[in-house]
Formats: C-alpha cells, sequence, structure tokens
C-alpha cells in the first residue's frame, strides 16, 4: 500500500474524501490514504504544504496561489470546488453592529495571516470602497478562537463559510451581517512537487477516484440527511448548500487564476504576477 497525507477542513465541502476513504475506494488501487482535519484553515495548510508535512490539501485557492507565489513549492493539481465560496461576515450576536457599514476600521479575527479569512477582508473591504490600510486583524486561530474573540470584545467581526458558523448563528452566539462571495471558484487541490514528481501515477489515481465521486455526490439517496446529521446542520440549510455548489473535475482555468493574481495584486497581497506553469500542474 502506497501511503498518502491529505489534509483539509473539517467541513461538509470534504463529506465525498470521507465517504471514498470509508468505502475503500482509495484503498481498492493500493493507496492508503489517510486523512488529517486542519480546523485552523488555509495558512496553516499552506505551511504545512511548505514543510512537507503533508502531499495533498484541499485548500482555498486565493490562499495556495499567494502561498505559491510566496515561494511554496507546491501546485494546483485540479479544482474541486467549482462554485465560489460564501463568505458570512459575523459578528458577537449582543454586539451593537447592524450593518456592514458599521464594521469599517474595526478589527477582524482571522484565523492567521494568509488565510482566507485575512485574505477575504481585503476583498470585502475593497467590494465597500474601504481603504484597505485601515484594516486591523486578532489572530484566533480557529473556529472556538473566534467565538471567544468576539464574545469577550478582543475582535468585531469575523468571516467564515457561512454554513459552517450557521449553527452559531441558530445557538446565537453569531449574528451574521451579510455574505461576501469569492469571485473566483472557491477550493482546490495542491500537491507537493516533491509528491508530484516521484508519485504521479499515484496521484492519477486519486484524482480519477475523487472525480467519480464528486460527480455522483448529489444524487447519492439522503445525501442531505447524512451531511446534516454529520456535520450539526439544519437540513434546510444543508439542502441551500447543495444548491449553491457544484464540485469540479478539472484544474482551475488560467482566466480564474488571472483573476485571483489580479486581485492579491490589486490589493498588495503578493508582489508579482506568477506564471501559470508555476502555479497549474498539467497533469500526466
Amino acid at each position: 500500500m502506497k501511503n498518502v497525507n491529505i489534509i483539509g477542513v473539517p467541513e461538509h465541502f470534504n463529506f465525498p474524501w470521507q465517504l471514498a476513504i470509508e468505502e475503500g475506494a482509495f484503498g481498492a488501487r493500493g493507496i492508503n490514504l489517510k486523512w488529517t482535519d486542519i480546523p485552523e484553515g488555509t495558512g496553516k495548510m499552506a505551511q504545512l504544504l511548505k514543510d512537507n508535512e503533508t502531499d495533498l490539501a484541499i485548500i482555498l485557492t486565493e490562499g495556495i496561489v499567494k502561498s505559491i507565489s510566496e515561494g511554496n513549492p507546491s501546485k494546483i493539481v485540479q479544482e474541486y470546488i467549482a462554485t465560489p465560496l460564501l463568505w458570512g461576515i459575523h459578528v458577537a450576536a449582543k454586539s451593537n453592529y447592524k450593518t456592514l457599514a458599521d464594521l469599517k476600521n474595526k478589527t477582524a479575527a482571522i484565523s492567521r495571516y494568509g488565510s482566507g479569512s485575512h485574505l477575504m477582508a481585503y476583498v470585502n473591504a475593497q467590494n465597500q470602497g474601504w481603504d484597505t490600510q485601515d484594516l486591523k486583524f486578532k489572530v484566533i486561530d480557529n473556529l472556538n478562537g473566534a467565538v471567544a474573540s468576539l464574545t469577550e470584545g478582543k475582535a468585531d467581526y469575523f468571516m467564515w463559510e457561512r454554513f459552517t458558523t450557521k449553527p452559531l448563528v441558530d445557538q446565537g452566539v453569531f449574528r451574521r451581517i451579510t455574505d461576501c462571495p469569492t469571485p473566483w471558484p472557491c477550493f482546490v487541490i495542491a500537491a507537493t512537487d516533491k509528491f508530484i514528481t516521484e508519485n504521479p501515477g499515484t496521484l492519477k489515481h486519486i484524482l480519477d477516484i475523487i472525480n467519480i465521486y464528486t460527480s455522483d455526490f448529489k444524487r447519492i439517496p439522503s445525501i442531505d440527511r447524512t451531511l446534516a446529521n454529520t456535520y450539526n446542520q439544519q437540513l434546510e440549510d444543508i439542502e441551500h448548500w447543495l444548491s449553491l455548489t457544484e464540485w469540479g473535475q478539472n484544474n482551475i482555468s488560467k482566466k480564474n487564476l488571472e483573476l485571483v493574481q489580479n486581485t492579491l495584486k490589486d490589493l498588495n497581497l503578493i508582489e508579482k504576477i506568477t506564471p501559470s506553469k508555476e502555479i497549474l500542474y498539467k497533469g500526466t
């Protein structure tokens, strides 16, 4: 058996991987795919790729593009979620903030620098016409850290995937002011250059398997109920999320990669535009 390490956030997007692992789809091809949850998100995952502490990651597009442009020896090997991510903009339920305008010049809780919660704060600020140089951040590591930080008033707002945080809204911990969608497909599969070079055949098998699972995922009987139970979500929220979400089976387009890089460059989050061949894996 070939041991392969893969990481991702513990969210409903990644359930096809759990399903394929549980059903032995990778094992049948001689691959022992070992999944590890990374609740800290994209910034942490980018670091693990850079340090060769994982082979693969299901990671936010903007985060890995920024990391690769800064020298992370990895490539995007395929698009994973072909639709935008809905970033809910949350405040403490008892806070006085009522509108997005109230959050101008306030402190954003972020999991870490270079994470989606960090980068999307810039996208949101640009959308609102705010001066991005005025943005302030408080590093909170993960969702539990965000709860503590907003509740204690150490940060003012927190951007995280809308449906993941919905139970906290339902419980009266957070209040969601609005959403900020990514302008591009949100999740990609990234691999280290080392893994790509040494295991091109194994990588192809892994992509073939997950693409079979994601192609059929929405047609699995009662998948909405399974997801709602697994991730402690309301059935109607999962149904809404499924209606908005499409999985991709090809690599991210150069047009979308251009959009990501141009946006990051405009926001002064990357220094230069990196050629697509240095970011995208062409496959075998």
